[in-house]
């Protein structure tokens, strides 16, 4: 089993990246969302895969965090959903939106996901409703609560090293939108504010 890839971005296409690790090319199938955030070409790159081995095929499906990669091996468990339906999904709905959409048992947002007619969608929230409740979405989303708050200490640190006091940095940062959902962001919003 191939748990993770740590290597140089080598390319990318619509769902599909290439990543170099030691001089041997993987060509991982991604979420639409996943391979938007990726870095450029040359850049230093990790992601979290998951290896389907079939009599006809084998592939390798990667996400950038765990919580992800866990919602991806929920999904194909369901009975007349595989790999590329479960991509599909990922792709179409945030795994927030996708959950919420299921524990909802709203089976018309969920039979949007391309592959996905009204009875895969009925049987996919039967199957998952119970198994998603609220731990384990907690569980599968602990890592980006995580990031965040590293992401936001992170601004908070630049803020002290350019001579704002504790209190200006906690008060310029209180309140950041979700749209600031990088380091330097953080730092502009709070910038700003303190401006």
């Amino acid at each position: 089993m191939i748990a993770f890839l740590k290597g140089v971005m080598a390319g990318r296409t619509a769902t599909h990246a290439f990543i170099d690790v030691n001089g041997i090319g993987y060509q991982v199938g991604m979420p639409a969302s996943d391979i938007a955030k990726l870095p450029d070409r040359g850049a230093a790159v990790s992601v979290f895969t998951y290896l389907a081995v079939r009599e006809d095929a084998i592939a390798l499906y990667g996400f950038l965090d765990q919580g992800e990669k866990a919602l991806f091996e929920r999904l194909i468990t369901v009975s007349g959903v595989g790999p590329k339906v479960a991509l599909a999904a990922l792709s179409s709905f945030s795994p927030q939106e996708l959950i919420a959409a299921i524990q909802s048992q709203d089976v018309k947002a969920v039979s949007t996901i391309p592959g996905v007619g009204k009875k895969t969608a009925q049987r996919l929230i039967l199957e998952l409703k119970g198994s998603l409740d609220a731990q384990a979405e907690d569980t599968l989303f602990t890592q980006q609560a995580a990031a965040a708050a590293e992401r936001l200490k992170g601004a908070r640190d630049a803020l002290l090293a350019m001579g704002f006091t504790s209190a200006e940095a906690d008060l310029a940062l209180k309140d950041a939108p979700e749209s600031a959902s990088t380091e330097s962001a953080l730092l502009q919003y709070a910038l700003k504010r303190l401006g």
